[in-house]
């Protein structure tokens, strides 16, 4: 396999499903970072998330992406500041704000950024904030300018990225995305029930915004045994697969602190299928999120030859208010009305969700579009 491209739903930008995040590598010489960004691009990644990491991050990433910006996709958060030290931290103060990204456009050696995001918006009054102290409206007309290409924001509250959406001004969301927060085995940040949290991704792919994932290993969590919420220690390449199945998402952004980070990251878009098969958190699910699939596969291979989890995904954004989906699901070679009755997916499912009668309820309802 080599690298995955997503295209941007509003847009033309196809953004590699592995990306990379800045804010843990703040700590490494400036040689380094200019190599991982490097060698990032010099194997695929096209896309990164400028935000948490020191000042010490702007230069060596313009280095690195001078004379092949046109490659180069990054979200740049408006309201991630620093201090003297070059430590990270956030604010709301509108000069700031503004003192900050010129700052950074003059580092990165760029007159416009890719994606430009309202920073860290987790409650309500994140966004009287923002809209009350001009921050919104600053950025929208950067983005009349064609000095931001794009709008967008990061959030781990499915209730306040529902009312940012409302805008209609969105074209990409960063969320928090892992196997833990989603089955709510949950920290501080991973907020929202199962179903608030999948109905929002829905509602992203049906209206075309793109979803960006942080936190896909749950802070580390989920790769030891010890510190998992499910005591069982997934790998990064389930980890980001898992992320990928969900809908909406163009890209998975993980953090490397330097090169040999990288170097793990680069091995997902080789590994093979078994090697991304996530398909053992089934028997962690809770009840509340019994039933529902989560596209992983595991029942595959189909004796009819269904795609089962693209069958469910396209019935699950159809529901939606996705007016592609039923187009996406009538391009099929192979339909839900092929279903044999077999009962292999049914033996197999981790999650419990008796796909042999979802098959002919699927069946029926796009026969009936």
């Amino acid at each position: 396999m080599s690298m995955e491209y997503r295209k941007l739903p509003h847009g033309e930008e196809k953004l590699s499903t592995l990306g990379i995040g800045m804010g843990g590598i703040q700590n490494a010489p400036e040689e380094e970072i200019e190599a991982v960004v490097s060698k990032a691009i010099e194997n695929g990644i096209n896309f990164f998330d400028l935000c948490g990491g020191g000042a010490s991050i702007y230069k060596p990433f313009g280095r690195a992406i001078a004379g092949r910006r046109e490659k180069v996709h990054f979200q740049l958060h408006f309201g991630a500041v620093y201090n003297k030290k070059g430590e990270y931290g956030w604010s709301r103060n509108l000069d700031e704000i503004k003192r900050t990204f010129e700052w950074e456009l003059k580092l990165l050696g760029t007159d416009y950024i890719d994606f430009g995001f309202l920073h860290c918006v987790d409650e309500e009054s994140d966004i009287k904030d923002i809209c009350d102290n001009g921050i919104f409206k600053f950025v929208s007309d950067l983005h009349s300018q064609g000095v931001v290409r794009h709008m967008g924001f990061s959030s781990h509250t499915p209730a306040v990225a529902n009312k940012l959406i409302d805008t209609g001004v969105i074209d990409m969301m960063m969320f928090s995305i892992n196997a833990a927060y989603d089955l709510e085995f949950n920290d501080e940040l991973g907020i929202g029930t199962s179903a608030e949290r999948s109905a929002l991704f829905r509602r992203c792919q049906a209206e075309g915004v793109g979803i960006s994932v942080m936190k896909p290993f749950h802070g580390g969590q989920l790769l030891s045994d010890s510190t998992s919420p499910f005591r069982h220690a997934l790998t990064k390449n389930q980890c980001i697969q898992y992320c990928l199945d969900r809908p909406a998402v163009l890209s998975v952004v993980p953090g490397a602190r330097g090169l040999n980070d990288l170097v793990e990251l680069l091995r997902y878009p080789n590994s093979s299928a078994e090697e991304r098969d996530y398909s053992i958190i089934g028997q962690f699910t809770p009840q509340s999120a019994v039933g529902n699939c989560v596209y992983c596969n595991h029942c595959q291979p189909c004796p009819a030859g269904i795609d089962i989890g693209i069958v469910n995904k396209y019935y699950d954004l159809s529901l939606a208010g996705d007016k592609m989906a039923a187009n996406h699901y009538s391009k099929l070679q192979v339909k839900a009305d092929s279903c044999l009755k077999c009962g292999h997916c049914d033996s197999r499912c981790p999650f419990k969700v008796g796909q042999q009668a979802k098959m002919q309820k699927i069946a029926a309802y796009f026969n009936n579009l």
